[in-house]
C-alpha cells in the first residue's frame, strides 16, 4: 500500500512513536508498504519552527534523512492535479494544509495516516 502522512505522523514517527495508534504503527512499520511525505508537510513544519509554533527535537531535515534510511520515506511533490482537486473538495476542515493533503491522497489513490478526526468527513482512505 502506498501511504500518505500527515504532518504530525511524520513528527511522531520520528520522536513519539508511542503518541501513534497500534494500527498507524504497524502500516508505517510494514517493510510491504510504501511511505510517502508531501512537500506540503515539510513547508508546513519549516512555516511552523519559523513562528515559534513547533519546537523540533531535531531539524525536518534531519528526520527526513533518518526515515528516508529506516522506512524508505519517499517525498511527494505537489502537482496541478492536485490543486485541481483541491478546488473539489468540500469546506468541512478550513486549514490549507491539511485540504492540500487530502486532495493530493485522493488524487494518488492513496491511504492517508493521520489521527485528525475532520478528516474523517472526506472521501479519502485513512489510517488510525
Amino acid at each position: 500500500m502506498r501511504l500518505l502522512l500527515d504532518t504530525h505522523i511524520f513528527l511522531w514517527l520520528n520522536s513519539e512513536p508511542a503518541k501513534l495508534s497500534v494500527k498507524a504503527l504497524e502500516a508505517c512499520s510494514n517493510p510491504d508498504n510504501h511511505l510517502y511525505l508531501s512537500l506540503i508537510s515539510l513547508w508546513e513544519i519549516q512555516i511552523k519552527a519559523q513562528l515559534g509554533k513547533l519546537h523540533l527535537q531535531s531539524s525536518w531535515q534531519k528526520m527526513l534523512e533518518v526515515q528516508r534510511v529506516e522506512n524508505g520515506l519517499q517525498t511527494l511533490p505537489l502537482s496541478e492535479n492536485h490543486i485541481k482537486q483541491l478546488g473539489q473538495l468540500p469546506s468541512h476542515h478550513k486549514d490549507p494544509f491539511d485540504r492540500l493533503l487530502i486532495a493530493q491522497a485522493q488524487t494518488e489513490e492513496m491511504l492517508l495516516v493521520s489521527a485528525d478526526g475532520v478528516f474523517t468527513a472526506y472521501d479519502v482512505d485513512l489510517i488510525w
